[in-house]
This record gives structure tokens, C-alpha cells and sequence, in this order.
């Protein structure tokens, strides 16, 4: 009996010592290439990136029509989606007519010309401009001669020549001349007569660019009649028709998102609203501060206002085409400093091309709102490469 079990301990001993052995010659092999070779694979799959994040700088964000945009809570039941026109705000327009009626015989600028203001754009020969410089130089004169005439009889009266009555006579008339000389100057100033007094300069009140021209060199025209429209395109505003039941829901001070046809998406917020419903639409007009970003007048456009007043809801809306398919998951690419990173989402309700997600995104973030299927298949070409 005691031999076997000098055999059994002997047995451990021995294992203990292989086991001992095994785990030197373990360590010998992990300073060894075997192991470098496993740390080269796990370093090259390191660098392959991480899943669902796509690397990309923003100069190749830009090149490829990539249109960002940061994203704010409240569902579809907490905005109001609308159409809108781009107009110049109102003083980023005007109307420029002739000052008296006259043939056309000096055209400076053309259709689509930018335009300085006080720049003159045409001249207009007149016989009302004529008259309007005669009697400004008739007004001079006799302002003139009524300073010389007073002058005379103050003279006169501190002599005791002349009575009093007639040096009071002569301020009167002082006075009198010298307002009908300034009557004459201010308007011969609104006719904007030229300085030979043959015409009147047609000029731009504000900078901007020629929108509209009908001045033809030669023709004769009224003093009502219009001859350019000026636009400063830096001065506009989104005019927007909003239906009788959601109108009392908006305040001056909401915010609001402009959504051109190319995709971007421009902050703005709501000025003002008519207090009434138009008699033919049936609809108010909101009126909405934005900044140009390369909007123009008469340019149509979508709006989203989401009032002050909207409820709770923690859902975000965002483009339909934010939202793409990967594996068989509903995601959204989500900015970050190197680039995208696709982030799972559960989408809600659809409608009129925006859909909104219920989980997976937060307000604030920044994600891809156009051409995102251009990331889904950058997504896709690297997960291929990587197997």
C-alpha cells in the first residue's frame, strides 16, 4: 500500500513539474514571433476602424453633398409644416419710377446689374423738370434780393431814415422768400433734377441688384410709371400661409426650420403673424426672420414653425432619408469629430417625407439629413474589405 502511494505522489510531482515547465516555455514563446504575428492581426484590426463609424473629413463631406443639420425635439403632433415664399423684407426692395413725365434718354444699368444706392440707373428729359429748376432759380433770386432789400432798410432804421414799420416790412418779406427758396430746392431734390435742369436722374434708394427693367431708351413715360426694381438679396424674410386652426398656436419668437429643394435646412424664427385669416385663402401669414444663405426672392420653400407652446414630446422629426437600412436595422448617421457614425434608431409615424424617431437620437446632435445612402454604402464597402 505505501508503494502505490509513493507512486501516486510521485505522479503529481512529476505533473507539477511539466505544468511548470509548460508555463516557462509559454512565456519564452510570447517574447518570440509566434505571438508577434497575433499582435500584428490585432493591431491591423485596430486600425480597420470600428463598426458603423464612417471616417471622412469635412472637405469630403462638402464634395459629396452631404448635407448636415442638427436636430430638436418635438413630434409631428408639436410642428406645423407649410409652404412659404422667399420675399425681400420692406426695405430690401424698391420701386423706381420716373419723377416727371419725359422721353428716356440716358440708360446707365441693365437687368441683373448690382446697383449702389444713390447710383443713377437712367435720366428722363422733361419740361416738368425745367420748370421745376426754373422756379428753384427764381426762388433763389428772390430770396437773394429780399436779404439785400432787408439789409438795406436795417441800415436805414438804425439811421432813423426809415421807420420801423418799413424794416418789419422787409423781414416779412426776408422771411417769406427764403422759405419759398427752400420749398423750390427740396423740390427740385425729390424730382432729383439734373444739374443742367433738362431731366430728372431716376436713382437706386437702396443697394442691391436690378430684378426688373422696363426703361426702352426713347420711350416717354408718366411719373407713376415704373422703369426698374431694385432687391438687396441680404434683406429678406419667409413669407409663410398658415391654416386658420394651427395660427392661434404660433407667437412671434417661435422657432422655425426653412427647407429648400436641394435638402439644406435653414434656422429661422417667426416674426410676426396677421391677426386675421385672409378673405380668399382662409389662411394667416406668418412672417418668418431668416437669414439669406443663399436664398432668393420668389424662391418657394417648405417650413416647419414648432411653437413655444407645443407639447412634451421627446421624439425628433428628421428627413426620411436621414433614416437607412443597415443588416436589417433602421439607422442614422450621427457627425462626430472624424466623421459618421451610423446609430441605431426606432422610427415612429411617416409623413410628407420626414420620419420620426422615437429612440436612438438626442436633441442638439448633428446628423446627415441628404444623401446619407452615399455613408450607408461607405459603411458597406468597408465592413466588405474587413472579411
Amino acid at each position: 500500500m505505501k508503494q502505490d502511494k509513493s507512486r501516486l505522489y510521485g505522479g503529481v510531482a512529476a505533473a507539477v513539474i511539466l505544468a511548470g515547465l509548460g508555463g516557462f516555455s509559454l512565456a519564452k514563446l510570447s517574447d518570440g514571433k509566434p505571438v508577434t504575428a497575433v499582435a500584428a492581426a490585432a493591431e491591423a484590426e485596430h486600425e480597420e476602424g470600428e463598426p458603423g463609424v464612417v471616417v471622412m473629413e469635412a472637405g469630403a463631406i462638402q464634395a459629396t453633398g452631404i448635407v448636415v443639420q442638427p436636430v430638436s425635439a418635438g413630434g409631428f403632433a408639436g410642428e406645423i409644416l407649410t409652404q412659404g415664399t422667399v420675399a425681400a423684407t420692406p426695405g430690401g426692395e424698391a420701386v423706381l419710377t420716373a419723377r416727371a413725365a419725359g422721353a428716356v434718354t440716358r440708360i446707365y444699368k441693365r437687368l441683373g446689374d448690382p446697383v449702389r444706392a444713390g447710383e443713377a440707373l437712367a435720366v428722363v428729359e422733361s419740361r416738368e423738370a425745367a420748370q421745376i429748376a426754373a422756379d428753384r432759380s427764381v426762388a433763389a433770386a428772390r430770396a437773394t434780393l429780399a436779404q439785400t432789400t432787408l439789409a438795406r432798410e436795417r441800415r436805414l432804421f438804425e439811421q432813423r431814415v426809415s421807420a420801423r414799420q418799413d424794416y418789419e416790412q422787409a423781414q416779412a418779406e426776408a422771411a417769406a422768400a427764403n422759405a419759398e427758396a427752400r420749398r423750390a430746392q427740396v423740390a427740385a431734390g425729390a424730382a432729383n433734377v439734373t444739374a443742367d435742369g433738362r431731366g430728372v436722374i431716376v436713382a437706386s434708394p437702396i443697394s442691391g441688384r436690378i430684378t426688373a427693367s422696363t426703361a426702352n431708351l426713347g420711350a416717354f413715360v408718366q411719373p407713376e410709371t415704373e422703369l426698374f426694381r431694385i432687391a438687396d438679396p441680404k434683406l429678406i424674410q419667409v413669407e409663410a400661409s398658415i391654416a386658420g386652426m394651427d395660427a392661434p398656436r404660433i407667437k412671434p419668437g417661435d422657432r422655425a426650420v426653412i427647407e429648400t429643394a436641394d435638402g439644406r435646412a435653414i434656422e429661422g424664427k417667426v416674426r410676426s403673424i396677421t391677426p386675421g385669416l385672409n378673405a380668399e385663402t382662409r389662411a394667416a401669414t406668418a412672417v418668418l426672420d431668416v437669414s439669406p444663405d443663399g436664398l432668393q426672392p420668389g424662391q418657394s420653400v417648405r417650413a416647419r414653425i414648432i411653437p413655444g407652446g407645443a407639447s412634451g414630446s421627446k421624439a425628433i422629426v428628421v428627413p426620411d432619408e436621414a433614416v437607412q437600412s443597415v443588416e436589417g436595422h433602421d439607422v442614422v448617421f450621427v457627425r462626430t469629430a472624424a466623421g459618421f457614425e451610423a446609430r441605431p434608431v426606432t422610427v415612429g409615424q411617416r409623413s410628407a417625407g420626414r420620419a420620426e424617431i422615437v429612440s436612438g437620437l438626442a436633441a442638439g446632435q448633428v446628423i446627415a439629413a441628404r444623401n446619407a445612402f452615399l455613408l450607408k454604402a461607405e459603411l458597406g464597402k468597408g465592413e466588405g474589405e474587413g472579411h
